[in-house]
């Protein structure tokens, strides 16, 4: 006897025909679309609120991604108020109290200052990070679906965003929404999806390469050159991040007149940081470099009829700054304010996304307009100038950040 596993018709002459069965279809108030920083934060913070939130991502977890993974002050009053930081620093990552800055073989040393209740900044590897923000949002209720490619948005006869399409190892799958969240990164699936323009756009001119490197180092690091930066960031087991940044025609210079991207990076670093190079030869790298050219400064319009986008899906800034998580968790918070209160109340969805998409403007404006002057990679002089600027802007959104109530607070009052 003839079977098929799809769903089984007859043809004309009365013999089976297989026809593909229709997708498998989830029911949810919100799906979230990448379940790292940006898209996990939203979706615990939506979860905790008391929404039904299902998160999907084509990675499998814990896994790495390509990130510095430094988190400023404000970064870290989030995960507080959050109350996610406590195990965050069970995980072993370094509280980071001091900042080196090195200087034709001098150093100035700057403390973190003890402000809005944060004498620390900390960079913790993504492969820790994530899951655990990922274990924040299920405990609240998010349900978390890996290992799957969205493939489109779906609308309905209005234009409105209704769910997403993808499929995973069983096949194709819809999840139809409410609200559809775009926190898939760059080169967002979502943003492409509902068509989000990108409505400011700046000149990108730096490139950055960093490895992992086993020594002693007690301090976040910068050391400064005519030819660009370098940093450290420490990071879990005695590792740190050690990157180097530069104008990209000249890291393209680098990379075209040494053998590989190991050999490129080492030559940058002789170049623009020799004493940090001869530190790093006597530690022990962990991984193998990784690398990010002309990284785009830009902003895309984070709102549509029932989409949002937050995290680097919405806002996208040159890595020189290290404020990419800082900033996905802000915007989530953000997010997921506007969307509870357009979960409650229908009427208000336009008033809730437009107000989201002001804040956001609002709130990264002075980050954005140093982080664009820093990526072209100004004299030394001036980049002194600017991390001065960049710290003021940094304690001035912390400050507001910590002023804010806690999001679903009421709730578990």
């Amino acid at each position: 006897m003839e079977t098929c596993t799809a769903v089984s018709l007859r043809a004309l002459d009365g013999s089976p025909r297989c026809e593909a069965p229709g997708p498998r279809i989830e029911t949810t108030d919100v799906v979230v679309v990448g379940a790292r920083c940006a898209g996990a934060a939203t979706a615990m913070l939506l979860a905790r609120y008391g929404h039904d939130v299902v998160v999907v991502d084509r990675a499998e977890f814990p896994s790495d991604t390509l990130s510095t993974h430094a988190i400023a002050r404000g970064g870290v009053v989030q995960l507080q108020r959050w109350g996610i930081l406590e195990r965050l620093l069970e995980s072993g990552v370094p509280r980071l109290r001091k900042a080196d800055f090195h200087v034709d073989g001098e150093i100035t040393t700057r403390a973190v200052k003890d402000r809005y209740g944060v004498d620390f900044v900390v960079a913790p590897r993504r492969h820790v990070l994530d899951p655990l923000l990922q274990e924040a949002a299920t405990s609240a209720g998010a349900r978390i679906r890996t290992r799957i490619t969205v493939s489109d948005v779906r609308f309905d006869d209005a234009g409105r965003a209704v769910g997403i399409a993808g499929r995973d190892a069983q096949g194709a799958l819809e999840v139809r929404a409410r609200i559809v969240v775009g926190a898939d990164g760059l080169k967002s699936r979502v943003a492409r999806s509902v068509a989000a323009p990108v409505v400011e756009q700046r000149p990108s001119h730096s490139a950055l390469h960093y490895r992992y490197v086993r020594a002693d180092w007690p301090a976040i690091e910068y050391h400064l050159s005519d030819d660009g930066y370098a940093g450290v960031f420490p990071t879990h087991d005695g590792d740190a991040c050690v990157w180097v940044s530069t104008h990209h025609e000249t890291a393209l210079a680098h990379r075209r007149s040494t053998a590989d991207l190991h050999s490129a990076f080492n030559s940058m670093m002789d170049r623009i940081a020799p004493a940090l190079q001869e530190r790093m030869r006597s530690g022990t790298a962990t991984s193998p470099v990784r690398g990010m050219m002309s990284m785009p400064n830009q902003l895309r319009a984070p709102v549509g009829p029932g989409w949002m986008l937050v995290g680097d899906a919405g806002y996208h800034r040159d890595a020189i700054t290290g404020q990419g998580i800082t900033d996905a968790f802000r915007d989530g918070e953000l997010a997921a304010e506007a969307i509870d209160a357009t979960l409650r109340d229908p009427s208000v969805e336009g008033e809730a996304f437009d107000r989201f998409h002001a804040e956001r403007d609002r709130m990264l404006r002075d980050v954005f307009e140093i982080t664009c002057e820093l990526s072209c990679i100004p004299e030394r002089d001036r980049f002194v100038e600017l991390q001065k600027q960049l710290a003021a802007a940094i304690d001035e959104q912390a400050a507001e950040l910590a002023q804010r109530p806690i999001p679903a607070a009421q709730l578990a009052a």
